[in-house]
């Protein structure tokens, strides 16, 4: 399993929207192959920073099938224009120990 955490930050006064267009689009995400799970998140201190937590099946099944499909544009048609690039986004694994 793949933990994959995105960092937004909302445009200056889109916040409401982008919320709006971050909970569309993580169920887009939720549909697609090797998803497991997908929170969305919404800073307290700050309201205008959100974040998207998702478990997938492997590291590919986001970098190479989601974001190589169809579901990919449609995700992103729900942010466009209502972020400050860039988004970053990291993938993290357990660790034994």
């Amino acid at each position: 399993m793949v933990l994959e955490i995105a960092e937004y930050t909302a445009q200056p006064g889109k916040a409401e929207e982008f919320q709006a267009g971050l909970l569309k689009g993580a169920e887009v995400i939720r549909r697609a192959q090797g998803c497991r799970s997908v929170t969305p998140r919404r800073q307290i201190e700050d309201p205008h920073k959100f974040i998207l937590t998702i478990e997938w099946e492997t590291l590919e099944d986001h970098t190479v099938g989601f974001r190589g499909s169809p579901q990919f544009a449609e995700y992103r048609s729900y942010l466009a224009g209502l972020f400050v690039d860039p988004i970053v986004a990291r993938h993290y694994e357990v660790i034994d120990g």
